[in-house]
């Protein structure tokens, strides 16, 4: 059983698609910050230096859908709320860059600039070792992961799934959204953490400093791609597919659904940490509207376009949506969540396995 349900799977394992993977990865690693260090800005091969960072939003935003797909994809559990975790990764991050600008801020002061005009005397309690670049690394993936940990505890042993599931991990998101909005909670309220100066002495102002975040950003989009890939053609992916077609059975057969779901749940929670951290020092803001409940339904929308089930297509379907974004919200502001709705719809309706399925039905009429 677990074996059919492993077949499923409508990733293409290729080794034509793995070195199309390698290949785009590779371009993005060095190509492009080659074209914008050594190119002339008047070249018509030029990346210019907004790009950059630009890239590396669509990037972290990547590495969410990765961890979407893999909780949903693969293990069938849809979550609208890793907004929340991702949301998380970046105050942890944005913690470590407003406590490096020192005494630079507005006000001159030790303590963030929203404390001193709130007339907080010292840091909270919970800001404290935020001031180590290795500590917030080091809690950027953990915070995350400790609150879905525990979360995830008691909703799968309450064997609570489905659309029940959705609703309270979108409960989830919009109180901790509510929670950092307020000024009293120490985290900037409406405003969140911003104007960041530098990032382990570097100033994020620099162009180098960027191509270097950018460079990180895709490095650890490809590891975790292999994690995930790894995950997904092992036994406990074959587990995590089998879960998600016939959880009864899987138990009949003398598995635990609990500890499965739990260590997926748990590990994309983490990832998404960690394209916070990522996300923060290259957008420069981090706010409570990262945790809206619209944020978290985009990174579902983001899987399912680019194809459930089906990590390249998770990737993709980030770039696509998140291209279209861009354009959209210059071109024409008021028609983008039309677009998104209706592009959502037509994904459900004629395309169930998102752009990457389609693709790969054509490739194969072609072949025959």
């Amino acid at each position: 059983m677990i074996g059919s349900a492993s077949r499923q799977i409508t990733e293409l394992h290729s080794p034509r698609t793995w070195c199309g993977i390698l290949a785009v990865l590779a371009a993005a690693a060095v190509v492009v910050p080659s074209l914008n260090a050594f190119t002339s800005p008047d070249s018509f091969l030029h990346v210019p230096d907004y790009v950059i960072p630009l890239l590396g939003k669509y990037l972290c935003y990547a590495l969410v859908a990765l961890a979407v797909d893999l909780i949903w994809g693969y293990t069938g559990i849809l979550s609208l709320g890793h907004g929340v975790f991702f949301a998380l990764g970046g105050y942890v991050m944005g913690m470590y860059l407003m406590l490096s600008i020192g005494g630079e801020g507005v006000y001159k002061s030790d303590l963030p600039d929203f404390m001193v005009f709130l007339d907080w005397k010292e840091l909270p309690w919970y800001w404290r070792g935020f001031d180590h670049f290795a500590f917030a690394l080091f809690m950027a993936p953990v915070i995350p992961g400790l609150l879905a940990f525990a979360f995830g505890f008691f909703a799968f042993r309450s064997r609570i799934k489905g659309v029940y599931f959705a609703i309270i991990t979108q409960a989830m998101t919009y109180a901790l959204m509510l929670l950092f909005f307020r000024n009293a909670t120490g985290f900037g309220g409406n405003n969140g953490l911003t104007d960041f100066k530098r990032i382990l002495g570097f100033s994020l102002q620099e162009p180098s400093t960027k191509r270097g975040l950018y460079i990180v950003t895709v490095l650890v989009l490809f590891c975790s791609y292999l994690l995930c890939r790894y995950i997904v053609k092992s036994k406990l992916g074959r587990v995590l597919t089998a879960i998600r077609d016939a959880e009864g059975r899987i138990m009949f057969c003398g598995y635990d659904p609990l500890n499965y779901k739990l260590f997926a749940w748990t590990l994309s929670a983490v990832l998404c940490g960690v394209a916070g951290a990522l996300y923060v020092p290259q957008v420069g803001i981090i706010n409570p509207s990262e945790m809206q409940p619209s944020s978290s339904i985009e990174m579902a929308i983001w899987v399912a376009v680019g194809g459930r089930g089906t990590l390249v297509g998770a990737l993709a379907g980030a770039g696509i949506v998140n291209g279209a974004k861009s354009w959209f919200t210059v071109a024409m502001p008021d028609f983008w969540l039309y677009f998104l709705g209706f592009l959502f719809i037509g994904v459900t309706l004629f395309m169930p396995r998102g752009i990457v399925g389609l693709v790969g039905r054509l490739f194969r009429r072609g072949v025959s």
